[in-house]
């Protein structure tokens, strides 16, 4: 395994048990040392043991001039990160030591298939939260939910996306 690989898994060890705290701090490091990422001020982080995605309003980021409101593609780029990265940690989470090999090849693989966003109020606020949840689990594929939230706790954005491995 390149090193490149042990940094994006956790140094995970084949056969042994998956320490999941540590392969999700590996999973954020990855992200979050990304350029797209970096270029345009998101995060990954682990709270309460599950990640979430955080960015801070930018002048940058706004879509709408006349209402100063965070453009759409913001938040369908955080919407879709953190629905990736959560079913990575998801994989992770679900496997065996057995398994492992091959569920390094599905981490390694995930990409987006198709995504849905619908966007519930204007984008206003200091900062935004996204978290992700597990629909659904498959052999080939999996199907997340995700929400975006303001620094007020409202919802701003929701969206279902199937990501494919």
């Amino acid at each position: 395994m390149s090193n490149a690989e042990k940094n994006w898994t956790g140094n995970i060890h084949l056969g042994a048990k998956v320490d999941i705290d540590v392969v999700l701090r590996q999973l954020v490091n990855a992200f979050n040392g990304s350029p797209f990422f970096q270029h345009n001020g998101m995060s990954m982080r682990v709270v309460d043991g599950q990640i979430e995605a955080y960015i801070e309003m930018q002048p940058y980021m706004v879509g709408n001039v006349a209402f100063q409101i965070l453009h759409g593609g913001v938040a369908a780029t955080i919407l879709d990160s953190v629905g990736g990265i959560v079913a990575m940690g998801e994989l992770y989470k679900r496997t065996e030591p057995d398994d492992l090999p091959d569920t390094i090849k599905k981490v390694t693989r995930l990409a987006t298939v198709d995504m849905r966003v619908d966007y519930l109020a204007p984008g206003r606020g200091k900062y935004f939260i996204a978290r992700a949840e597990t629909l659904r689990l498959g052999r080939k594929g999996c199907t997340m939910r995700m929400t975006m939230v303001n620094d007020e706790d409202k919802p701003i954005a929701t969206a279902i996306a199937s990501y494919a491995y």
